[in-house]
């Protein structure tokens, strides 16, 4: 039984400003994903030119690194034009023999104390500044991915016609394995278009995901790549906008991303990114803010937003939390969301939520079979983010990188013959 409104409301102080933070946020991020659902830049289409160096960091990864290194020898780009390298980063398997086996150039890594990808690009790029062959960029894979023969031909695109640090499109090779594989391939496939396109879209900048990324070698040099964080390519692409290089999304440059199999194994790697991120909002966030504010720049805001996305995301957790007791129990607050915010509104933009999924999975030609997960299952993963950044944030952020195990191989073939 919900009990009569308190005399005295001692949440107000707190809870009026929440309600109207969470308004202006909840319009933001209304207005930037209604921006992802058409593609409005198309980008030029250039004669291919740019000389790519394709960087592979791997650790112990013997299973799939043949499958990539294949696919990657057949890509649809002049071959005079770029050279596969793999990182062997303390390996103890048969990762590097593996890989020279299939065409690739090896540099193995031994260093027990700088352990990760952010320390083993580092490590690399330092080594092919100096390299007597030059290069124009340099693009990144994992090594569990798949790519799209024309990938490069759209690198190339989005170089010749200016931008300096490139996004592809991130989709997953086994969205069909598991309802976790599926949640964690729709969460993707939904920040590809309504976070990440709609940004573009909007001439803001993108971020990188830490595959199916180009970076030219200038920028590379300038300013360093010095990114050594849970979170690397978030890092890499926060600390090049305060440089004043953007970052492009590319929404025709797919490369397949494996997604882990299990709720546990879904669960560590996104305790990993939530760490990271927590420690780029302790480095960036006010930074950003300040700068901003100083510039008038909008650019800046979105990337301030960006970064405080840990901290929105546990008082928003909160803020839902209040707001049952309120409702369910007993009045706590003032509710003003039936003053700033018509109720009508309201239920547009919350049935758009639910809708996302579906109009991302229509819009992008993407596996229809993974709609018998969505009701029930992708909201649970979604919202099991809630727990993990809440502990993130008394975590230790420079924990060991972990490495994700991968169990079988998958081909481009297999990719290609996936029902639709």
């Amino acid at each position: 039984m919900h009990l009569q409104n308190l005399s005295y409301l001692p949440l107000d102080f707190f809870m009026i400003p929440a309600q109207i933070i969470l308004a202006l946020v909840a319009v933001y991020f209304f207005i930037l994903g209604m921006s992802g659902l058409v593609q409005f830049r198309v980008p030029k289409v250039y004669n291919p030119q740019k000389k790519f160096a394709v960087v592979i960091p791997a650790h112990n990864e013997e299973l799939v690194i043949s499958s990539l290194i294949d696919n990657l020898m057949t890509l649809d780009y002049p071959k005079k034009l770029y050279d596969v390298f793999v990182i062997a980063d303390n390996c103890n398997d048969n990762t590097a023999n593996m890989a020279r086996s299939h065409g690739a150039i090896v540099y193995e890594r031994t260093n027990l104390e700088q352990k990760g990808k952010g320390y083993a690009l580092e490590w690399f790029f330092a080594k092919l500044y100096n390299l007597p062959q030059k290069y124009d960029a340099v693009v990144i894979f994992d090594a569990d991915n798949l790519v799209d023969p024309y990938f490069l031909k759209h690198m190339n695109n989005r170089l010749c016609d200016g931008a300096k640090i490139v996004q592809g499109y991130i989709d997953a090779k086994n969205p069909q394995d598991t309802w976790v594989t599926a949640s964690f391939a729709m969460a993707f496939w939904v920040a590809n278009r309504m976070l990440q396109l709609a940004r573009y879209n909007l001439g803001l900048s993108n971020y990188l995901g830490g595959t199916g990324m180009a970076i030219s070698l200038d920028v590379l040099r300038e300013i360093g790549w010095g990114a050594t964080s849970l979170t690397e390519d978030l890092e890499f692409s926060l600390k090049a906008l305060l440089h004043g290089y953007k970052t492009t999304w590319a929404h025709e440059a797919v490369v397949y991303d494996e997604k882990p199999l299990t709720f546990k194994q879904a669960w560590n790697q996104r305790k990993r990114w939530a760490l990271g991120h927590v420690e780029l909002f302790r480095t960036y966030s006010f930074r950003f803010i300040k700068e901003a504010i100083r510039q008038k720049n909008i650019v800046l805001f979105d990337a301030s937003i960006l970064t405080l996305q840990p901290l929105l995301v546990v008082f928003m957790a909160l803020f839902t939390i209040v707001g049952f007791v309120d409702l369910f129990i007993i009045d706590l607050y003032t509710t003003i969301f039936k003053f700033i915010w018509p109720p009508l509104i309201w239920e547009l933009v919350s049935t758009l939520q639910i809708i996302y999924p579906f109009l991302v999975i229509w819009l992008d030609r993407l596996p229809r079979n993974v709609i018998k997960w969505i009701i029930i299952h992708y909201p649970i993963f979604v919202y099991s983010w809630v727990p993990i950044i809440f502990l993130s944030f008394f975590g230790d952020t420079r924990v060991a990188w972990s490495h994700t195990l991968h169990t079988r191989n998958i081909s481009y073939a297999d990719i290609n013959n996936r029902q639709r």
